[in-house]
């Protein structure tokens, strides 16, 4: 038999790669895909090495602590002659820190002197698969090239599942309870996981065509996402 292929009705996180997926949101701006690091001299060291690998982690290090996104500074027109601040080039929108809980990612947005009404230091908003994938969406091929990724081979928006690969029956073929061969056979396990990923798919989509409210749909998301990775790591 030939492989299947599962289509899913919304993106979802690998458990395998949200370590990665975090350091990545962690890295680049959530608005623009510029990463957030300034273009000093220690950024230019960083980018001397050739190691993909040693590379990203240091590119992670200079850009997680910067909560900004630097915009080009403004001109100063009366000393042109002089030394001009280094030029980012960024949106100047303001960065969260993420927090992994489980297969969910936690932003959390510290709040201004005058937002800080109800005595809470910070604003916390989840990042949905979805969400995470719009933001790896927005970097660019130099950008990976950057990080230390292979634009060819790992790209970041393909940590995030939106298929599902269907192994034939040869791979997961029904076993006999009493071990003996001769009696009443049972599906394996693969396959059982299997129908609860496609019940849970079409849960997604039926909601999603009925208008069914956010908070349902975000229950019925995270049950297909909870069954797609029992099945990977099974």
């Amino acid at each position: 038999g030939h492989f299947g292929v599962i289509k899913l009705a919304e993106p979802v996180f690998h458990h395998g790669f949200m370590g990665k997926v975090k350091k990545v949101l962690e890295t680049v701006c959530h608005n623009c895909g510029k990463i957030k690091a300034l273009e000093n001299e220690e950024y230019r060291q960083v980018m001397k090495i050739k190691n993909g690998k040693n590379r990203f982690e240091r590119l992670w290090r200079l850009s997680k602590p910067r909560m900004i996104c630097e915009p080009s500074p403004q001109v100063d027109e009366q000393n042109l002659k002089g030394p001009q601040l280094p030029d980012h080039g960024g949106c100047g929108n303001v960065q969260p820190s993420l927090r992994k809980k489980g297969l969910t990612l936690e932003a959390h947005f510290k709040k201004g002197k005058n937002d800080d009404e109800d005595g809470r230091g910070e604003e916390v908003t989840r990042i949905t698969a979805r969400k995470a994938l719009e933001i790896l969406d927005l970097l660019t091929d130099d950008t990976i090239d950057q990080l230390g990724l292979n634009k060819d081979y790992a790209r970041p928006e393909w940590f995030i599942l939106q298929s599902l690969p269907v192994p034939p029956p040869a791979v997961r073929p029904s076993v006999s309870p009493d071990g003996s061969g001769s009696g009443p056979r049972s599906e394996d396990d693969l396959t059982f996981k299997l129908q609860d990923i496609i019940k849970a798919n079409q849960s997604v989509v039926r909601c999603a065509a009925d208008g069914t409210p956010q908070t349902v749909k975000t229950d019925l998301v995270d049950l297909l996402e909870f069954h797609v990775n029992t099945y990977m790591d099974n």
